[in-house]
């Protein structure tokens, strides 16, 4: 498929969306899909959530369950979601929600990690985060975490793949407008793990990110991957304020 000249022309000198513009994905969402997005009894994500704290509280063959450690986890982890991703201190990594579970799966736990896109990985992600549904995104993008959120903003503004398209270009140029009768949103992924219409199941906010890559015929990176660790912090970033949506539903 090839992109007109006049439509990149156009889209070369649109300016981007200043801080206080940005909105949720859910702005963009139908008004039925919105009201399904806040019905349990209507989004299926829920379900993901409801096994997530199954697991969270089932004690594995060695260690602890994740109890042991976060009693009483709807106040113990109010908030937690929204301060990720985050630079972990001891290792100065960039983590995402997911990899700190992870983390503690294999260094507190001793199992073996559930591996990206797992049902066992999105549902407990989905959990903690459905924990701080309704708090206002707040990573920090100074100090340690700056060279990251730099990164991750080049991402985001770098002409990428076959069609030399970049995030920006849709993300700030275009939102409100049509592709393939989804509405271009900002990109914030205060939503995810979510539950999309097209995959008929719960994904990672990376398994969105690969498919974006995907669409511009651009290198699609692995879960997890460095290059996606700091587009999600840069979109962290620019969603701050926005409040944490877990688990959504988007198409």
């Amino acid at each position: 498929m090839r992109v007109p000249a006049l439509l990149l022309a156009l889209l070369s000198v649109l300016a981007p969306a200043s801080a206080d513009e940005i909105a949720s994905g859910s702005t963009f969402l139908s008004p039925e899909l919105r009201r399904r997005q806040g019905d349990p009894n209507r989004n299926p994500a829920w379900f993901w959530v409801d096994q997530g704290k199954e697991l969270f509280a089932e004690k594995p063959a060695t260690g602890q369950a994740c109890l042991g450690c976060h009693a009483d986890p709807a106040a113990s982890l109010r908030g937690a979601a929204t301060h990720y991703p985050q630079v972990d201190r001891p290792s100065g990594k960039l983590l995402n929600l997911e990899s700190r579970i992870e983390q503690c799966r294999v260094e507190r736990q001793r199992q073996p990690a559930f591996g990206y896109e797992s049902a066992e990985l999105l549902s407990l992600t989905a959990y903690v985060a459905s924990l701080s549904r309704g708090l206002p995104m707040s990573v920090r993008t100074d100090g340690p975490a700056r060279p990251f959120y730099e990164a991750g903003q080049a991402f985001f503004e770098r002409r990428q793949g076959q069609l030399n398209l970049s995030c920006k270009q849709c993300h700030d140029g275009l939102v409100g407008q049509k592709l393939r009768g989804d509405t271009i949103s900002h990109g914030a992924g205060t939503g995810y793990p979510a539950y999309r219409l097209e995959w008929n199941t719960v994904g990672s906010l990376h398994r969105r990110l690969r498919a974006c890559s995907l669409g511009v015929r651009a290198t699609q990176f692995d879960y997890g991957s460095p290059e996606y660790l700091a587009l999600e912090l840069y979109l962290a970033g620019r969603a701050e304020g926005l409040p944490v949506e877990t688990p959504a539903m988007r198409r």
